[in-house]
């Protein structure tokens, strides 16, 4: 090799053997995306999702400050305007006994979403720390937690549901304990078919042998990595108490007055369809819009935290 061609040849470059691309900066598309971003990023493009929230949001506020624009309270009896249709002075019209329907469309959300939301949280957790236990202690004790989750799965529940809450006087708090206590069944039984694969991951292998405690282990290792099916069943949870509220209401054995919910203004109403359509048709409403947003937002993030949809699936891809 001669000198000229030995002065000619390329210096090595000071980062070694690295490709001209790798040195280019990295496309915004392609950088790390946080796992929480990422899931938010396919809950917005669900439209349906958005709409939900939306209608949720409303709800929400129309039950926390709808009482403000109204003078009336929903025991409050006007006897001059009995049975009355929706005009100035009552925006919703007035029942057989004088109560304002608005007045008592407001309280009987906040009632409704009161027991909907409380039972949704307590079932869940009731299910989570049952199913969880199960799968992992497995051998006799979840053997017995399966026996007794399918006995009660095929006990008529609402039937007892009705008769407890009757006998009880219909009071909310205690509807909200037996809503609980009959709840729970279904999400347990799928809550313990998932976790039984966690506890076998190495995670929960290393934390039994540092000498953690089996309760701490479920807590801490095998209830924070069922997350998204937590979520989605709590969502759902709250459309599934909505309408049994609604349904025992309207049978007499959910809240009774002088208290209301949404379902003992269903009942009231039921019987004046067509003489009196606004006593039926606004709780009706509220009823409607509260199931389909907790619908759609249950939808939307199930398809948000499952990457195997065809929702998850797009919303990986700008």
């Amino acid at each position: 090799m001669t000198s000229d061609q030995t002065t000619d040849a390329p210096a090595p470059s000071p980062l070694g053997h690295v490709p001209p691309a790798a040195l280019l900066p990295v496309p915004r598309d392609k950088r790390h995306i946080g796992l929480g971003r990422l899931y938010l990023r396919r809950f917005l493009r669900n439209r349906l999702a958005i709409a939900g929230v939306v209608i949720l949001l409303l709800l929400l506020l129309f039950s926390s400050f709808g009482g403000l624009f109204t003078s009336y309270s929903y025991s409050d009896a006007d006897f001059a305007a009995l049975t009355q249709p929706p005009g100035a002075e009552h925006w919703f019209g007035t029942n057989q006994g004088g109560n304002d329907i608005y007045a008592s469309a407001v309280h009987g959300l906040q009632r409704s979403l009161a027991i909907a939301v409380s039972v949704s949280v307590l079932t869940l957790v009731l299910a989570a720390v049952i199913g969880s236990g199960a799968a992992y202690f497995g051998g006799r004790v979840e053997k017995a937690t399966l026996a007794v989750i399918h006995f009660l799965l095929i006990v008529p529940s609402f039937l007892i549901l009705a008769l407890v809450s009757h006998r009880l006087a219909g009071d909310w708090r205690v509807l909200i304990v037996v809503l609980t206590v009959f709840g729970w069944m279904s999400t347990a039984r799928v809550i313990w078919s998932v976790s039984t694969s966690l506890r076998e991951r190495d995670y929960v292998t290393a934390a039994e042998f540092m000498g953690v405690r089996p309760l701490r282990i479920i807590v801490r290792h095998i209830i924070p990595n069922l997350g998204s099916l937590l979520i989605v069943n709590l969502t759902l949870g709250v459309v599934a108490t909505v309408l049994s509220e609604t349904a025992l209401s309207f049978l007499g054995f959910g809240v009774q007055t002088p208290d209301v919910s949404l379902g003992t203004m269903l009942a009231a109403g039921a019987g004046t369809v067509t003489s009196a359509p606004w006593l039926f048709a606004f709780p009706a409403g509220l009823v409607v819009l509260l199931t389909v947003s907790m619908t759609f937002i249950g939808d939307g993030l199930r398809d948000a935290l499952d990457p195997t949809s065809v929702t998850g699936a797009a919303g990986g891809r700008r």
